[in-house]
């Protein structure tokens, strides 16, 4: 394996561009099907596309990506699908905060590569869940690792609902060792509880992050299965809840939820934080918000 991996970059970016690909194809199916209930009478939502690119200070290229949001939708009242493969030298916030976490070499060759996806999908029926998943490769001269997940974001839980997105993403990690999945359950425990709130910002999910086993191959084929996992989690959520009735009160807890939800990722989330850190497209870093919340 090269220092440089320029082959297994090119492979976890080719993964994340599929992976959005049926993702984008089956919201886009969600939206046709959806023939009975609340909203079934609009046109059926589809995604723009567009084309983002980064820059470094000299004005070189140093990546980009596609965003595909869906605004309006049958189903989805808004939702992201974002991919992006860049590179560069990070800054030295960025730096000091690698080299707080361990990466080895960083302050004396701070390169870098990245490359990931990042959906996050806020729904016209207050039934239906919020939902994020995000997975990501980055490299740098001295290390690499995986990180990433999803997690279930509610403003009505259902409890089936919960135990189906769970034990579908515990049937996908299982193959990968019995320890998998309650490692990174318990890791989306931590990670998306929401301390100035006192309480989760919804009822979780998987998640890693700086994952690096010693094995490319075994932690690359960790992350496809995350992905993998994503669409049978999920869909199905969707296609029992998107025909229920609702009324103002249903609908006033969504927005209320999803303020928690915008609070979460403008103050914790790490990948906004990187993503602004480092000069990406603002649009698609904050592509996460929801078109509406309400705080009370």
């Amino acid at each position: 394996m090269s220092e440089e991996m320029t082959a297994e970059k090119a492979r976890a970016a080719a993964w994340f561009r599929q992976l959005r690909d049926d993702i984008v194809a089956a919201f886009e199916g969600l939206e046709d099907s959806h023939a009975e209930g609340p909203f079934a009478e609009a046109e059926p939502g589809r995604f723009e596309v567009t084309t983002t690119k980064r820059t470094s200070e000299d004005g070189s290229d140093a990546g980009g990506g596609l965003m595909s949001v869906m605004r309006g939708g049958r189903v989805f009242e808004k939702v992201g699908v974002n991919v992006s493969e860049v590179f560069g030298v990070l800054g030295e916030a960025a730096q000091s905060s690698m080299a707080a976490r361990g990466v080895p070499g960083i302050e004396e060759d701070p390169r870098f590569w990245a490359s990931g996806i990042s959906l996050v999908a806020h729904m016209q029926n207050p039934h239906v869940p919020a939902v994020h998943m995000n997975t990501r490769m980055f490299w740098t001269p001295n290390a690499w690792w995986f990180g990433g997940g999803s997690d279930l974001n509610p403003c009505l839980e259902y409890e089936e609902d919960t135990g189906h997105f769970h034990a579908t993403q515990k049937a996908h990690l299982d193959p990968h060792g019995e320890g998998e999945y309650p490692r990174l359950k318990a890791w989306a425990d931590e990670y998306f509880y929401i301390p100035h709130r006192h309480r989760a910002r919804g009822v979780g999910g998987i998640f890693m992050d700086d994952q690096n086993s010693g094995s490319w191959e075994a932690d690359f084929a960790l992350t496809q299965d995350i992905g993998r996992a994503f669409l049978p989690a999920f869909v199905p959520l969707v296609e029992k809840r998107r025909g229920m009735d609702f009324g103002e009160a249903e609908k006033d807890a969504q927005l209320v939820h999803r303020g928690l939800y915008a609070e979460y990722n403008l103050v914790y989330d790490r990948g906004t934080k990187f993503g602004l850190a480092t000069g990406h497209d603002a649009n698609a870093v904050l592509m996460s918000l929801p078109p509406m919340a309400k705080w009370v």
